[in-house]
């Protein structure tokens, strides 16, 4: 710690504790086919974040708050469903997981090894 720190005011000590966090934006159907292609690599993660909605925003920042991967661990994408609700519908059809807002669904090999939303989307899903 600097002599300097401690007049650093909440705000600049909240955007030090900021991740960059590599998303991935999903914004194409034909993306899933892709998606499932890497998922056999790696655990892959897609975040669906309605903008408009206070609980998603407050999720998201969690989310972002506790992200601690490498791409070469995981790789994640975020659907804006206010603009690709196609995407998300064609996602629930695919991997058969019922649409919410806010999600987040874990996939490995193809298949769906964890989903959540709301107040119970974390990070750590990527591990578990």
């Amino acid at each position: 710690m600097g002599i300097f720190d401690r007049f650093k005011s909440q705000r600049d000590i909240a955007k030090e504790e900021i991740k960059e966090v590599p998303w991935h934006m999903l914004t194409e159907v034909s993306q899933l086919d892709d998606i499932v292609a890497l998922s056999k690599q790696k655990h892959v993660g897609i975040f669906k974040h309605s903008t408009r909605c206070g609980i998603s925003k407050m999720v998201l920042r969690g989310f972002e708050r506790d992200y601690d991967f490498t791409e070469d661990d995981a790789q994640i994408f975020m659907l804006d469903l206010l603009n690709h609700r196609d995407i998300s519908n064609e996602i629930a059809a695919r991997f058969q997981v019922f649409h919410e807002s806010p999600q987040f669904i874990v996939l490995k090999d193809g298949n769906v090894l964890n989903f959540e939303s709301h107040q119970g989307i974390n990070a750590g899903q990527l591990e578990n």
